[in-house]
């Protein structure tokens, strides 16, 4: 990821600050973790929500998140696999 997230891009946030409100370790007013995390679902590529949410805390947390996503293909393409991991693969939906 560059300096100037993608996913960000109406707000001036470095990638260093997005991460630690991801990671829930800073809250900047509204900008939460939940936030950070719909942001990134609604927008970045599959690699990135992988790399930096990971599959147990998305299974975790999806229900929540989802109704924050408008995009109705992301919903239906994390529901899908949201499903599949637990269903499939739940080793994969335990923390380490």
């Amino acid at each position: 990821m560059s300096a100037n997230l993608p996913y960000v891009w109406d707000y001036d946030l470095d990638e260093a600050q997005f991460r630690a409100i991801l990671e829930g370790r800073q809250a900047i007013g509204r900008l939460n973790r939940d936030w950070a995390a719909r942001r990134l679902l609604e927008y970045a590529p599959y690699e990135d929500i992988v790399r930096l949410i990971g599959f147990p805390a998305l299974v975790a947390n999806w229900p929540r998140w989802r109704k924050g996503i408008r995009s109705l293909s992301r919903k239906r393409g994390l529901d899908f696999l949201t499903q599949w991991l637990t269903e499939k693969h739940p080793e994969l939906c335990r923390e380490p």
